[in-house]
């Protein structure tokens, strides 16, 4: 069939064909012969086949006798299927730059460093939603390009005759301009090095799609509660004392603080890894139960380059790729035996000594950084995987592996990876970032939610006291509320500017931001409840807990071009502004009356509104009929908390609330867990139906 065509429709089957229905509204079509390795191969989770069928397909593909078309080319494979004039697409993973990719060429290469709107990420996805009705996912390793409309086929334009029409507007942006109306072009999905591909499509409106998706992959995480508090990396050349100081800071300070996570420096040999204790933590185990018993969890930084000190490199050697990087070896954890070195070294050293969790860092490649993290595409892996597909898989299998441990202990974690990609969406892992554009972390997250990614806005460099309160609001209103102090030996609200930091210095106004970020904080802490409810949520129907405008609403067509604004749980839409945008932005409510979060003051909605907001303020709004309950803030959760609940109504329409309970830590949730049921009718004071064994009280209510 080499450089022929093959037809297939979509959405039916024929006798002979390779299209099976994988579940309700979930189909699969096979072209040529697949690789092995690929992000099926590597599942973990089962599909949610039985929450799959529960899901509505209130919008069918509008591809109808459209043929999707695939031909074996000498550099791979190449898919095609239409695209109409008006479609809007949106997804493949982590996409900081642009949002709707509708007339964009989607490159899904893993790159921390990408400079231009290529598609390039650190979390690649080869799947996409699209407004017709439908999602497509590519079940591959490769570096595929997705054309999205930016060509079409010989012949197709050989009717226009237009000629000698004057350029009003002399620019780049007018002379590129993809012109959309009335041209329809094709999707074009170019997979280098295959001789075939698994695609599955998925059937729906774009939330029913993208619930599909996640319950194909296994389903949403649920975090340990103290995962979705506040946490704070130290600075990067701390030692043992160090962590005894900020252990006592944030309590004397009365300052929220749930996990401290610990940098390169406690490795007695980072980039590559020892994976062993450094002489500045000369008691590890008293240290770790020290900060246990202030109810601190402990983060570990690492990357899975593999230095020659470290207690396992020998056992290793045989299991790793054929190229070093900064001189540490390259694990292939598509083989049982690196999978089974790393993990029993991890759970005895680390896990079962009481470490939370890990934050892995420098996967996700580098081409243009002068001290490149990442190995060729050429290497060679022991399973016969080669480098590219390593770099794409890499962030996952380590997430597998570090989810297996804990699951084992029975202990859930919530930690932190700088890759990921396809079927990702059960592991409770967060993707951060070293770019720290604040409209960039903003777009990842409303982009993040259409692939099964969670992604951390989080707080690093700060120009000032102001853009430091910015910044630590949109982290607020994130999957993950981190300051990321590395660089800094104090607190950022205390100095911002690295040199007057490291100094010693305090910046005018400190003790002014440092009430404020204390403040962010205990407001994080009071939403805890109503943001674990949004993650169970996740688990058990797919729906992202944080996620774009238009997956809520998908037939608002002013909804498809808001970057800028997201959903956070069922009922809260966040707007952050940037320390550039000043006091006052633009905001756009979906039809229907929207309410103040802080002040419950009404809005109407079905229009843009100007809003002003001081550097102390960020405008969020909640749903006519909405039930809220917020936690009162307590410093950190453990295995006894008990949250009294305080609960805020909005609106005189009919509301329920389903509060979720159970240990917060462990994965006995699978088998039980309580809820308590919040209902408020018109004229009706609020219900509460309470389960047995809470940990909510709702004294007063």
């Amino acid at each position: 069939m080499n450089g022929s065509r093959n037809k297939w429709k979509l959405f039916t089957r024929q006798e002979g064909e390779h299209m099976e229905q994988i579940a309700k509204g979930i189909w699969k079509v096979v072209f040529g012969e697949p690789e092995k390795y690929t992000p099926e191969y590597f599942r973990s989770f089962p599909i949610k086949k039985e929450m799959i069928d529960k899901i509505t397909i209130s919008r069918k593909p509008k591809i109808k006798e459209e043929d999707l078309e695939w031909k074996k080319t000498k550099r791979g494979v190449a898919i095609t299927l239409p695209i109409s004039a008006g479609e809007d697409i949106y997804g493949f993973g982590l996409q900081l730059r642009n949002f709707n990719q509708a007339g964009k060429r989607r490159y899904l290469k893993v790159n921390s460093d990408p400079v231009s709107d290529t598609g390039e990420t650190h979390a690649p996805v080869p799947f996409y939603i699209s407004s017709e009705g439908y999602g497509l996912f590519a079940n591959t390793f490769r570096y595929a390009a997705f054309s999205m409309g930016t060509s079409s086929e010989r012949g197709k334009s050989s009717a226009m005759t237009a000629e000698n029409e004057p350029h009003e507007e002399f620019s780049e942006s007018a002379l590129y301009a993809l012109k959309r109306a009335g041209q329809e072009r094709k999707v074009i999905i170019d997979i280098p090095a295959a001789k075939g591909i698994e695609l599955y499509f998925f059937e729906g409106d774009f939330m029913e799609t993208v619930q599909r998706y996640n319950l194909f992959s296994g389903g949403g995480c649920i975090p340990p509660m103290w995962g979705l508090g506040m946490w704070y990396r130290i600075y990067g050349g701390s030692c043992q004392t160090d962590v005894k100081h900020f252990t006592e800071y944030f309590r004397k300070e009365n300052m929220p603080m749930d996990v401290l996570g610990l940098e390169p420096g406690w490795h007695s040999h980072s980039y590559s890894c020892t994976y062993k204790w450094s002489d500045l933590f000369p008691h590890p185990g008293e240290m770790i139960k020290e900060a246990s018993g202030q109810g601190y969890k402990l983060n570990l930084w690492e990357h899975l380059y593999v230095y020659p000190k470290a207690p396992f490199y020998e056992e290793l050697y045989p299991y790793s790729g054929d190229y070093e990087v900064w001189n540490g070896l390259v694990p292939d954890f598509a083989m049982k035996e690196a999978w089974k070195i790393f993990e029993d070294y991890h759970r005895e050293t680390f896990v079962k000594k009481g470490i939370a969790g890990f934050k892995l860092d420098e996967c996700d490649n580098s081409d243009y950084n002068p001290s490149n993290w990442g190995f060729p595409d050429a290497s060679e892996f022991p399973s016969g995987m080669d480098g590219e597909q390593m770099h794409l898989a890499m962030g996952v299998l380590y997430q597998n592996l570090i989810y297996g441990i804990y699951k084992k202990e029975n202990k859930r974690t919530y930690s932190q990876v700088r890759s990921s990609g396809a079927l990702a969406s059960p592991m409770p892992f967060v993707l951060y970032s070293d770019l720290y554009d604040h409209k960039q972390f903003i777009r990842g997250m409303v982009n993040a939610g259409f692939s099964g990614l969670l992604w951390c806005p989080e707080v690093r460099s700060c120009k000032n006291g102001d853009d430091l309160l910015r910044r630590l609001q949109t982290v607020v209103f994130s999957a993950h509320a981190l300051i990321n102090g590395w660089r800094l030996p104090n607190p950022p609200w205390e100095q911002t500017d690295i040199k007057q930091n490291l100094a010693g210095e305090k910046m005018e106004g400190a003790e002014y931001y440092t009430k404020e970020c204390r403040k962010l904080f205990e407001l994080r802490m009071s939403l805890l409840p109503y943001l674990y409810s949004a993650y169970v949520d996740y688990y058990r129907t797919g729906k992202p807990p944080i996620r774009a405008l238009l997956m809520d609403y998908p037939e608002d067509a002013a909804a498809r071009a808001v970057d800028d604004e997201f959903l956070f749980g069922e009922s809260m839409l966040v707007c952050p502004l940037t320390y550039e945008d000043g006091i006052s932005r633009e905001v756009y409510l979906p039809k229907g009356s929207w309410y103040d979060f802080f002040t419950g003051e009404m809005i109407k909605g079905g229009e843009k509104t100007e809003v002003k907001a001081q550097y102390d303020q960020i405008p969020v709004f909640v749903k006519e009929g909405a039930i809220i309950p917020l936690a009162r803030p307590v410093p950190y959760v453990d295995k006894d908390t008990v949250f009294e609940m305080d609960v805020k109504m909005f609106g005189e329409a009919d509301g329920k609330f389903i509060l979720f309970s159970d240990d917060f830590e462990t994965f006995d949730f699978e088998n039980t867990q309580n809820t308590a049921v919040l209902e408020k009718h018109p004229g009706k004071p609020l219900e509460v139906i309470k389960g047995n064994n809470l940990r909510y009280s709702f004294s007063g209510i």
